[in-house]
């Protein structure tokens, strides 16, 4: 196949790169900052139509993971970058599948689990899932996040492409032992002492495996019944204190420091982020994705978090040796 991923440039864009390219694909990688890789990256300006659509014209598959990253403060001007970014992305490469002579079959388009709402007493599924910006006392914050999910994904079915089918990715966090990523971040935690429970706890992690991810990803390439939101998490979201614990055992770290609202609130301020991204209850599973057929490798988090830690001490390693 020839596949075009927009905004392919970070780590999930890198993680399907690898494994398309690995398998023999054509991979095309649009980028506002080209860099050198092993396929080929196209510049683009993320927001118009221009020479980089030849390369959507007769690809198989368009997979946009295109916008600002969301781990940031929120003032001003960060909301309308975040905001700015993902519809005027989605919509440029609309218009280009829309005007391709030979359109893709499909268009994987990114968003966010964190479109759900927060709660702890059922998961969301894509069939009786509750989607948030409604909920009572949480911070004004998370509501701006459900704004921008919904932007997003109104972005993407407006476009008009009857020659294309439309799948939208709420994506839970990918757990990936790559630099950088999510799970290196909390594994450096954890090594620090830090790694145990964030507020209560009680807050549900919605995750998924790597390498569920890119089965998933190449699963909704191939299956043409799928179409519309399809949620991309573990069938088992497990609550934070779990999770942590389970992080660490896998990790074989015997202790880790539990952090209160205001201590995160604190750190999340010196880290520039927001602490959303650790409080939010995103209690999601993968009703369609489950209904279809599909089975997961890493179905619930002790195998999964065995595998990536023994994964991530690896590639430490590997580093290591290639830095001596």
């Amino acid at each position: 196949m020839k596949i075009v991923i927009p905004g392919g440039t970070g780590q999930i864009g890198s993680l399907l790169a690898r494994a398309f390219a690995a398998d023999g694909h054509e991979v095309v990688v649009l980028s506002r900052s080209p860099e050198k890789a092993s396929w080929r990256v196209v510049p683009w300006d993320a927001q118009t139509v221009g020479d980089w659509a030849a390369e959507i014209d007769g690809a198989d598959a368009v997979i946009n993971l295109a916008g600002r990253s969301v781990n940031c403060r929120y003032n001003a001007k960060n909301r309308r970058v975040i905001k700015e970014s993902r519809i005027r992305s989605t919509r440029a490469v609309g218009q280009a599948i829309s005007e391709a002579a030979r359109a893709p079959r499909v268009w994987l388009q990114a968003s966010t689990a964190t479109i759900y709402a927060n709660r702890f007493d059922a998961p969301n599924d894509e069939a009786t899932g509750i989607l948030g910006g409604s909920e009572q006392g949480v911070p004004d914050t998370w509501k701006f996040s459900i704004d921008v999910a919904r932007s997003w994904e109104e972005a993407a079915h407006e476009a008009i492409v009857p020659h294309t089918r439309k799948v939208i990715l709420r994506s839970a966090m990918t757990m990936s032992p790559d630099g950088g990523g999510v799970f290196d971040v909390l594994v450096g935690l954890a090594r620090w002492g830090l790694g145990g429970a964030n507020g209560s706890g009680r807050q549900y992690v919605s995750w998924i495996h790597d390498r569920d991810f890119i089965k998933a990803v190449y699963w909704l390439i191939d299956h043409a019944e799928l179409e519309g939101p399809v949620n991309l998490a573990s069938p088992n979201p497990v609550p934070n204190a779990e999770f942590m614990r389970t992080l660490r055992a896998a990790c074989g770290i015997g202790f880790g420091l539990p952090a209160t609202r205001w201590m995160l609130e604190i750190g999340a301020f010196l880290m520039r982020t927001e602490t959303e991204l650790i409080l939010k209850s995103r209690r999601v599973v993968p009703g369609r994705l489950l209904q279809s057929g599909f089975v997961f490798q890493f179905p619930t988090w002790p195998e999964a978090a065995i595998d990536l830690c023994r994964r991530w001490q690896e590639q430490r390693q590997s580093e290591a040796k290639g830095a001596a």
